[in-house]
């Protein structure tokens, strides 16, 4: 039975799912860590818990790291790849309530409703000192225009505001569909925003970006908003910046070190909340049991949509798509198997229909399959893409809309010292079984079967009734058989399926008698 622990507290449907999915679940929060973690197959976390990769390394059974909420900045996802451990999150799950906090933020620094609420409570009836500014007409500026940044931008035009924003990751089309202006750089938001807020991811890149030389790009008296990540603010330049009067104001529900208890808490001028923008009931029971379905799959071998070091797709890619995983597997072992590891660079390409889809998912199967039995530590669809780069093969994908005799058709080519083998493969019927059509230059028709043994040989008659002989004297099956040649009395290339391991009194007798004959397994 697979071990999960819950180090942090999450929703108990949670952890209901996890343990009627038959999972045995530890609630343990106060451990150490660093002793225990090595006897779990999964664990999950939300943001307090740091999982270094001194941790990772002495997790020995860990298959998946769930992370209850929406960034992994406390998770190493590298170590945990190179381990072949999947990372998981929630990115859906506080999306709503952090769009909704970070406008709530916004509002209170606009109209000085902490201040004023603290004044009234003391006895102070202080209209004169509190009033504030309205919203409507102003502009808002939009750093990261992801899933909350896009929440946050629909809410704001309700307000009546004018959004500009900037993420070079979204698509054109996306910004025309909210009615947001696009602007060119984090300079466009600078020059054109009476207010920022931030929701970019925390990179080498962008930690510490929110300092004085972003600051002497903005507008005078410019008020900021950040329920993001705390790092990407540089504090002491904004606390030089508030009391300087360039900025005019703050909102601040997140910081670079939690708890917090610094010089920006003395600042009329700043509205803080203590890491809140997550904090409501529909969020953490959302993440609880969205993190909890992630583990399941990944310990169950299904598909982990949320993962951030596999490649996900959607629903109806997936839809399309699926079918061709295990083909791709199939066929980058069977690329790799015949150019017997030797590779430098792996090429795959995809014909037909499948060349519209997005197919990272294809090739990380491919290579899956390729390193198979190829690596001193377990290969999956996590680690293959680390394993390839560090080996130096050079992974490329292409994509074809022609495709000349399929529908669709999935091509694998191990390239090294300047030679190319190619396989190519498709699916037939309403199973679909995986199908190879190519190999070495040859056409075929037949079953990618677990145990294949290929011949290339001169085309003469009594090849096919010697290889029978062979085989039916070991008695080894032949399940299939197909024979091609490139013209007659010339090459010809028999590949054959069969039903059990071949001994290796049968491998040799097969060697001394074909110059070129490669006995392959996909298992």
């Amino acid at each position: 039975m697979s071990k999960v622990l819950v180090r942090e507290p999450i929703a108990e449907a949670g952890i209901r799912l996890l343990r009627d999915r038959g999972f045995e679940v530890d609630v343990d929060v106060d451990s150490n860590l660093a002793d225990t973690i090595g006897g779990y197959d999964a664990i999950v976390v939300r943001s307090a818990t740091k999982l270094t990769a001194d941790l990772i390394e002495r997790a020995g059974r860990l298959k998946v790291i769930g992370r209850a909420g929406v960034g992994i900045d406390n998770v190493d996802v590298d170590a945990a790849t190179r381990r072949g451990i999947v990372v998981a999150n929630a990115p859906e799950s506080t999306v709503v309530s952090a769009a909704e906090h970070t406008i709530g933020l916004l509002v209170a620094l606009t109209r000085n409703i902490p201040q004023a609420h603290a004044a009234l409570k003391q006895g102070r009836w202080e209209r004169k000192t509190y009033g504030g500014v309205e919203l409507a007409g102003k502009t808002l500026g939009v750093l990261g225009f992801g899933r909350i940044g896009q929440q946050v931008a629909r809410r704001a035009a309700g307000l009546g505001m004018r959004v500009v924003a900037y993420d070079p990751f979204v698509s054109p089309e996306r910004f025309r569909e909210l009615g947001v202006e696009q602007v060119d750089g984090e300079g466009g938001v600078y020059e054109a925003a009476d207010f920022i807020t931030l929701h970019l991811p925390l990179t080498d890149e962008t930690r510490g970006s929110i300092g004085a030389e972003a600051f002497a790009r903005m507008r005078d008296g410019v008020r900021i908003v950040n329920a993001a990540r705390g790092e990407l603010v540089d504090e002491a330049a904004l606390l030089a910046a508030l009391r300087s009067g360039k900025i005019g104001g703050a909102a601040l529900d997140v910081f670079s070190e939690e708890p917090y208890a610094g010089p920006l808490l003395e600042l009329d001028n700043v509205v803080v909340t203590p890491h809140l923008a997550a904090s409501t009931e529909e969020a953490q029971d959302r993440a609880g049991v969205i993190i909890a379905e992630q583990v399941a799959a990944a310990l169950e071998g299904g598909l982990v949509s949320n993962a951030v070091n596999i490649p996900v797709i959607g629903a109806e890619d997936l839809e399309v798509l699926g079918a061709y995983i295990p083909l791709a597997a199939k066929l980058g072992r069977l690329a790799m198997e015949l150019a017997e590891g030797r590779v430098d660079e792996l090429r795959l390409t995809y014909f037909g229909g499948l060349a519209q889809y997005d197919t990272r998912l294809l090739t990380v199967a491919a290579l899956n399959g390729a390193f198979q039995g190829r690596s001193d530590r377990p290969v999956n669809y996590v680690n293959a893409p680390v394993i390839a780069a560090e080996r130096g093969v050079e992974v490329r994908e292409e994509r074809s809309r022609s495709s000349r005799d399929f529908t669709n058709l999935v091509r694998v080519e191990a390239m090294s010292a300047g030679e190319t083998l190619r396989v190519a493969g498709t699916t037939i019927g309403n199973d679909d079984r995986p199908w190879l059509v190519s190999a070495l230059g040859f056409e075929l028709d037949m079953e990618l079967a677990p145990l294949l043994v290929v011949f290339r040989y001169d085309d003469v008659p009594g090849v096919i009734g010697k290889v029978g002989t062979l085989f039916g004297a070991s008695g080894v099956n032949i399940a299939n058989m197909t024979v091609s040649r490139t013209r007659r009395g010339g090459q010809a290339l028999m590949a054959l399926s069969i039903d059990s391991q071949a001994s290796p009194e049968l491998v040799a007798q097969v060697h001394a008698e074909f110059d070129d004959a490669r006995f392959l397994s996909l298992r």
